[in-house]
């Protein structure tokens, strides 16, 4: 997925040829940007990035209008979009946000218990995030990680705290994820996910908070360096 298409735009991989929601365009180029696949130093046309997608112009921009209101573009006057590029101290502010808001909920749900049906529906997702770390695809596991987050958040029942994950979670960039996936060390933080849910299904509230705490600071920690060992 990494592959330079036409006119130096990363292939984002191969799509059939229908049409895609808009709602899927804006979560694949979301995680287009968290990877590092889409970068700051290239403007980016809507229709070059339609054709890839196998649909008109139109649902791309509006995608991208979209995403440029969440933070992530910045328009460049008459020839497209540019991937906005946050300082580092703006990226530990968001670790930092995401700890305060997630840490505590994890460790609330794992404490009140979670339905059965809703843990196994996670484990599906949790599942999904696996296969895409082991087949290297940081497209698929970035979407199936913003869902998990957000899906395992709203359990918590306060979909204005689901909201500000996603747009926290969005913001985010992980320079390393690409190398990570290359030398196979994606894998192990990925199955933290089904770890989470193990702890939640057992009632660990300190084990569960301990973890999640651990892998959201992953994203400034060896995700964001590259690193070869887990911390």
């Amino acid at each position: 997925m990494s592959v330079l298409g036409d006119a130096g735009v990363p292939a984002l991989g191969a799509f059939p040829p229908r049409r895609i929601m808009r709602d899927e365009i804006i979560e694949t180029l979301r995680a287009a940007v968290i990877s590092g696949q889409l970068t700051p130093n290239h403007v980016y046309s809507a229709p070059i990035l339609a054709e890839q997608f196998g649909v008109s112009p139109t649902p791309v921009r509006e995608a991208m209008i979209q995403l440029a209101n969440d933070g992530l573009f910045e328009s460049v006057r008459n020839k497209g979009f540019r991937v906005r590029e946050p300082t580092e101290e703006e990226l530990d502010e968001l670790a930092e946000l995401r700890m305060l808001l997630e840490v505590p909920t994890v460790r609330r749900l794992a404490e009140v218990g979670v339905a059965p049906e809703a843990l196994a529906e996670l484990r599906v997702i949790a599942e999904r995030i696996e296969s895409a770390a082991a087949d290297n695809d940081l497209i698929g596991h970035l979407t199936a990680d913003l869902d998990f987050h957000c899906r395992l958040l709203g359990l918590a029942g306060n979909k204005h705290l689901v909201q500000m994950v996603r747009s926290l979670k969005a913001r985010s960039r992980i320079g390393g994820l690409r190398q990570l996936a290359a030398e196979g060390q994606l894998v192990p933080t990925a199955h933290e996910h089904a770890e989470i849910l193990d702890l939640i299904a057992a009632r660990d509230a300190d084990g569960a908070e301990r973890l999640m705490r651990d892998h959201i600071g992953h994203v400034r920690g060896i995700w964001a360096e590259g690193a070869t060992t887990r911390t």
